[in-house]
């Protein structure tokens, strides 16, 4: 029995309650999930897990183990960035979560590009706009647009989220003049949506509010892509449209004044962060800079 990647594996089942997300995180399948968890109540002779069909829940042996292992593999974790430190080299895996149009337009060219830097990083960057828990997820980073609640997670600023409305030149042309937020009721827009429920974002709720879209997406490239192909108006961030206004593909509606700029932070859990993922952090702030 590997007794280090037991406790791992029982401890992330401890954490998220099933086994599902604990076999997707060590690439196992379910099977081998509970023989590790088997095999350890085997060598300990204690049950540690309750099990039904539906969900895991922890014995009382089993909670004690599992702080147990928490401060066991918090002190191995440390050890191992101890000597990345000493050494100067980082190494290990990333896990990230982004907004999918930030994830797809910004972060990812900056994460090829640190991947190239150092070779011995490996990075999981999922794209997706839903507001997941940091605490109880399993991902070290993560990218958060608009005004941060009150957690125990650190925020860093990395830049700020402006918007701008936008239209091909032909689509200006063949409708009527745009000269205030008013007129768009008589314009084909374009909505974006944050899930597959069709629920709009706040900022185009506020503008928008409940009317028909001729195209709903998650994706703020493919609305781009919509509106250079003369489909409507759109409300989409800078980062995203910028291009395609500079290449004349679209033209930015100077009447309709945007919403406020939104910060946009990078999220983590504790100040003491491995050097893998500090030299992350650093290295997109001095991209974005």
């Amino acid at each position: 029995m590997d007794k280090l990647t037991a406790m791992q594996v029982f401890s992330h089942v401890a954490e998220q309650g099933n086994y599902g997300t604990a076999a997707h995180k060590f690439n196992i399948s379910r099977t081998m999930v509970s023989k590790h968890i088997n095999q350890l109540e085997a060598y300990l002779g204690i049950k540690l897990i309750n099990r039904t069909t539906r969900q895991q829940e922890l014995t009382e042996s089993g909670l004690v183990y599992y702080q147990e292992c928490k401060t066991i593999l918090a002190s191995i974790t440390e050890v191992e960035n101890t000597l990345q430190t000493m050494t100067g080299t980082p190494r290990g895996s990333i896990r990230i979560n982004a907004p999918v149009s930030f994830g797809n337009t910004v972060l990812a060219p900056i994460v090829n590009q640190f991947l190239l830097q150092y070779p011995q990083i490996d990075v999981e960057l999922r794209l997706d706009n839903h507001l997941i828990d940091p605490i109880h997820n399993n991902v070290d980073l993560v990218v958060r647009i608009g005004a941060l609640d009150d957690s125990a997670l650190i925020g860093r600023h990395i830049m700020n989220y402006e918007m701008q409305f936008c239209a091909s030149s032909q689509y200006l042309a063949q409708h009527p003049v745009i000269q205030s937020r008013d007129n768009l009721r008589h314009h084909q827009c374009l909505g974006f949506s944050y899930s597959t429920n069709g629920s709009l974002s706040i900022a185009h709720q506020q503008i928008f509010g409940k009317r028909h879209f001729r195209l709903l997406s998650n994706s703020g490239v493919v609305l781009t892509r919509a509106a250079i192909d003369g489909l409507g108006v759109i409300l989409q961030p800078t980062i995203v449209v910028s291009e395609a206004i500079a290449a004349g593909l679209l033209v930015n509606i100077d009447c309709l004044i945007p919403p406020e700029a939104m910060p946009i932070h990078l999220l983590y859990k504790d100040k003491n962060l491995p050097l893998k993922t500090r030299a992350l952090i650093d290295f997109i702030v001095e991209q974005l800079a």
